[in-house]
Order: structure tokens, then sequence, then C-alpha cells
């Protein structure tokens, strides 16, 4: 199965653009492309195309997207097609207000279960913004079951996020959120469970507590306490339960791509400039093998960038 991240970078250039008429503006596929050179964002009505040919092309199977508004969420479900399904929520009212952190997933490889969302702040069952946060955050939930060809399903939980960019203190708090609930999915359905997400943060430094917390290297932080006691699993459960980074769980020479995937609509010419901040986990727990693992690039044949993000992919086969 091959699982992805996407920071798509929100549609912050809104037009009136329907996707017929984007897709009537494609060039002859005949043709030698021009190289547009485009440098910087471009609205969502051309850079939507981009993203879905990238996708398609890539056979992806379960994905996980920050920063999509409601308009945006429509136009993936659109142009994936009818294959595709999706869940989330606006994370500014908890219908579709603000930006989704959605999981679209192909039905005809996987089975919705179920599914729920929580706010990565100190009430994380209404909505709400941590203070001093940047943003309101929030994490989709879903379970499904994975078709397998040997007719044994696999049951498989995903949480998909986008931590804050201006707090350190809510990118803790956020981990230590994640971190609690993939344990308790872990013991409560015994199957494999995986995080995607932009963590906002890199993997190393000053500023990767994040990244720290969920990987077991530091601690959580206290948390809200009904959160706490409804996520709870019994003394002596998965004691050194954490997540595991996709990338160093990937054979080396099945590691490729770019290093970093935060670009900020920009090519840089070595990862020196960026850093890895997009993350793929899965839980220590197992029932998971990492066969390949992939950085994409955001930029097209013609020059144009389909987001500030490169997307992340892994390929997983389940015990």
């Amino acid at each position: 199965m091959r699982l992805a991240t996407y920071n798509l970078r929100y549609d912050s250039q809104p037009d009136n653009k329907t996707i017929q008429q984007s897709i009537d503006e494609l060039p002859d596929p005949l043709q030698q492309p021009r190289f547009l050179a485009k440098s910087g964002e471009l609205p969502w009505s051309l850079r939507r195309l981009k993203v879905a040919q990238q996708l398609l092309n890539e056979d992806i199977v379960l994905v996980g997207f920050q920063e999509a508004l409601m308009r945006q969420v429509n136009d993936l479900q659109e142009l994936l097609g009818n294959d595709w399904a999706w869940i989330g929520i606006g994370r500014d009212d908890g219908v579709s207000a603000g930006e989704f952190s959605p999981i679209f997933y192909k039905k005809t490889h996987l089975s919705l279960v179920s599914h729920d969302n929580f706010w990565l702040s100190n009430t994380p069952f209404k909505p709400s913004k941590y203070p001093n946060a940047g943003s309101y955050r929030v994490c989709t939930v879903g379970h499904f079951t994975l078709h397998s060809p040997s007719g044994q399903p696999t049951n498989i939980t995903l949480l998909n996020t986008h931590l804050d960019d201006r707090s350190d203190a809510q990118r803790r708090l956020a981990a230590s959120l994640l971190l609690t609930r993939a344990r308790y999915e872990a013991h409560t359905t015994g199957g494999p469970v995986l995080v995607t997400g932009d963590f906002n943060s890199p993997s190393a430094g000053f500023d990767s507590g994040a990244y720290q917390i969920a990987t077991g290297k530091i601690p959580p932080v206290p948390l809200d306490s009904e959160f706490a006691r409804k996520y709870s699993v019994p003394d002596g459960t998965l004691p050194k339960f954490a997540m595991r980074d996709l990338r160093g769980e990937t054979p080396k020479m099945r590691v490729s791509g770019h290093y970093a995937t935060y670009i900020g609509f920009s090519r840089p010419g070595d990862a020196s400039s960026y850093t890895r901040i997009d993350f793929l986990f899965g839980g220590s727990n197992g029932g998971w093998t990492a066969e390949a693992y992939k950085v994409g690039d955001a930029l097209t044949d013609d020059g144009v960038l389909a987001s500030d993000h490169r997307p992340v992919y892994a390929d997983l086969s389940f015990a």
C-alpha cells in the first residue's frame, strides 16, 4: 500500500475558475512544453491539476492532506474520481470553516470503518486554539480495513494532522496528544497505526520537541484530563510505544528523491537551505514494514510549482 502526506498550501488566491476551465487550458500533450519558469505561488485553480496528476500517477491508496479549504477538498474529490472518498472537518468550527486535515482513501483498496477528530489544544473535544498558537489545529482519525489479495483483511488506523507554525509549546502538546491516541489505537485495534502530517518543526535542533516526543526520545507533556482518561491503556500496556520515522525504517537503497520537504515556492539547489518537516510514521507496535520511501518534487515539467511543500510517499506491507 502506498501512503502519502501532502501539504497543499491553502487557496490564498481564490478565483471563479471551474475545473473544466482549468483542464481546457492545459497545453497539447503532443507539443513540447514551454518552460514557464514561474516563481512564487500560483492560484489553486492551476495548482490543483498538478496535485491530482502527481497523485494519480503515483498510485496512492491513502493520503493525508494539510491546509485544504472546503473548495480544495471538493476539487480533489472531483479530480481524483469516484474511486476515492474522504473524511475530515474544517478546523475553525468542526464543520466546514477553515482548513481541513482531510484523509483521502481509495475505495477499491480500503473500506472506512469509523472516523473522528480532535483539536490539538487544551480542550481537544471542541473547536479550540492553543494559547498563543497561530491557528486552530485539528487531527483527523480514520479506521480502515485494507483489502488483501490473500483475502485476509488488515485493520489500519491513520492519524493525519498539521501542527502549529508559531508555537513550539503547541507542537509539543500536539505530539503528546497524537502519541497518546496512537498508543490507544494500537492497544484497542491490535493493528498498525500510522501518523501523517506537517509538524512545522524538524527532526533535530532546538525546535524539534514535537518530533522527539512522537518518537519517544523525550517524555510527553501533561494532557487534558478528559482526553488522557478517554484514551488511557491498562498499566504496563505498550510502555515504550512510540512512532517510528518511516524514512529511517526503510532500507537505505529504497530511500529516494529529496531530503527537504518544505521549499517555500522556490526550488533550492541543495537541501541545506531547507529542512524536513513533513513526516510519515508507523507505530512501534508493528504490523507494518516500510519497503520504500520517496520525497517527490513539487515542480512540474513546465516550471509550475504545485505547492510550497513536496509530497512524501512510503510503500508499506502488512503482516
